[in-house]
């Protein structure tokens, strides 16, 4: 499991010209899902999310996690995260999990970060998104459950 994670300003998700997610600030999360990728795996990554201290504290050090700073989390399936483009040009696919696989660990990384008392706002899995945002830093960090970086 992979995942782009932005410190943002306000962020939003649209399908179809309809806001179905929408943050003031906090995180988003672009989340891939690999073939056989385990509920282990959404669980590890929600807790790196979860815990991530990439807010400012009293001191202006990153020192804060979401919940501590008041954020909250919008998130996003992406299973572009597993495109291969080490040969050719077009990306191939062939890492990313089948949405018959993916869905259902999409929405436990979903419950997870929930569970660790966080607001979170999603996407629609399999959608066609706009997703609008404003990196806060800007601050990114890549995240892999198989701790590939």
């Amino acid at each position: 499991m992979r995942a782009v994670v932005q410190r943002s300003g306000p962020a939003c998700v649209r399908v179809g010209g309809e806001v179905v997610g929408r943050v003031d600030f906090g995180l988003v999360v672009l989340l891939g899902v690999r073939a056989g990728d385990t509920e282990d795996d959404a669980r590890y990554l929600a807790e790196k999310v979860a815990h991530l201290r990439v807010f400012a504290d009293a001191e202006g050090k990153m020192n804060l996690d979401v919940r501590e700073a008041g954020g909250s989390i919008l998130s996003i399936s992406q299973f572009t995260l597993y495109g291969d483009v080490r040969k050719g040009r077009r990306p191939n696919y062939m890492e990313a999990a089948r949405p018959e696989e993916a869905e259902p660990l999409y929405e436990r990384f979903n419950e997870y970060l929930r569970g660790w008392g966080l607001h979170v706002e999603t996407g629609r899995f399999g959608a066609m998104m706009e997703v609008s945002l404003v990196n806060d830093g800007p601050v990114t960090i890549l995240l892999d459950s198989q701790r590939q970086f």
